[in-house]
């Protein structure tokens, strides 16, 4: 079943996505639906990374509540500096780094992305630092110390 179906999810993915973009259950577009589910997975699984090694489940669970609170509230810090008269202080932000597992960095990608205020700008070719864009930046120190404690560390747990 492994071999038909390299990644299950992937295929149920696919499968309710293409019902879902065609809005139709006809017998052709389930039958297509099928085909790519099972086609797709097979075709890409030379570019699908192996799977990471997951460790320390409840720190992720803490990570992931962490990062949702991150999201409003930073998504209210960045409306209200919009708001205020004066210009944002933004900075590019050198952030040390101690991961490199690429689930890890991937993972700390998706993070940096989803948070308003901060964007991933340059990942160093040797792995020890990460250029930040922080759309408004009080304190760098304060700001290095929060994201590494908060994203960097709990990501060294979970992946190394």
């Amino acid at each position: 079943m492994k071999s038909l179906l390299p990644a299950p999810w992937l295929s149920f993915g696919i499968f309710c996505g293409w019902l879902l973009l065609n809005r139709s259950l006809g017998p052709g577009h389930l039958l297509l639906a099928a085909l790519l589910a099972v086609v797709a997975p097979l075709l890409t699984a030379p570019l699908r990374p192996r799977a990471g090694p997951l460790r320390r489940l409840g720190v992720l669970a803490r990570l992931i509540l962490r990062v949702g609170r991150e999201v409003v509230r930073s998504a209210i810090g960045v409306a209200g500096a919009v708001l205020r008269p004066q210009p944002p202080r933004d900075a590019f932000v050198v952030v040390p780094l101690e991961l490199h597992d690429a689930h890890a960095l991937a993972a700390l990608a998706m993070i940096t992305t989803v948070i308003p205020g901060t964007v991933w700008s340059e990942l160093a070719p040797d792995r020890s630092a990460l250029l930040l864009h922080v759309f408004d930046l009080d304190d760098e120190a304060r700001f290095l110390e929060h994201f590494i404690r908060d994203y960097v560390q709990p990501l060294k747990e979970i992946y190394q």
